[in-house]
């Protein structure tokens, strides 16, 4: 996850709806995202994103590639939502905006020991998605919920790849 959680928790936590309790559950956005296969060549592929306040600081992806396999990776709620506005991230997963004028997007990176992948991500909808996520569960307070036990189960499985 990213190092630097200060500007995202003081953005999130002062749009918490301190009217009452947020709604338990988010709908997962799907979205079609492109996969960068080489320089001028890229591949249509769904995305579904979820968020569950039991696993309060993940998001999980899971990525719907025609004629292959589905991917599913956990990526750091923080991490994806810095991502969209600079830098994020180090390691097996990357996320950074693309700052093209003609479009809002960003670039997802993600590599394993044995694969790597790029994708391009429109913003707009992911913002507000995840907007929408710390209005569930406001930056700063993730731990209050967090299961620890099954937190680090979950995280420590990695990226699967589910056998269809």
């Amino acid at each position: 996850m990213s190092g630097d959680h200060h500007d995202v928790r003081t953005q999130h936590t002062a749009s918490a709806t301190p009217s009452g309790p947020a709604p338990q559950s988010l709908p997962l956005l799907r979205l079609d995202i492109h996969r960068m296969l080489d320089v001028m060549e890229w591949q249509e592929t769904l995305a579904e994103f979820r968020y569950d306040p039991v696993s309060p600081l993940v998001v999980t992806v899971t990525f719907l590639i025609e004629g292959g396999p589905r991917a599913t990776w956990r990526i750091g709620r923080d991490l994806l939502y810095q991502g969209l506005h600079s830098m994020s991230g180090v390691g097996d997963i990357q996320v950074w905006p693309s700052h093209l004028e003609e479009r809002a997007t960003a670039w997802l990176q993600l590599m394993s020991k044995d694969v790597g992948a790029l994708f391009e991500l429109p913003i707009p909808p992911l913002a507000e998605w995840l907007d929408d996520t710390y209005r569930l569960v406001p930056a700063g307070t993730e731990t209050s919920r967090l299961d620890l036990d099954t937190f680090l189960a979950d995280l420590l499985d990695g990226p699967e790849v589910p056998s269809d």
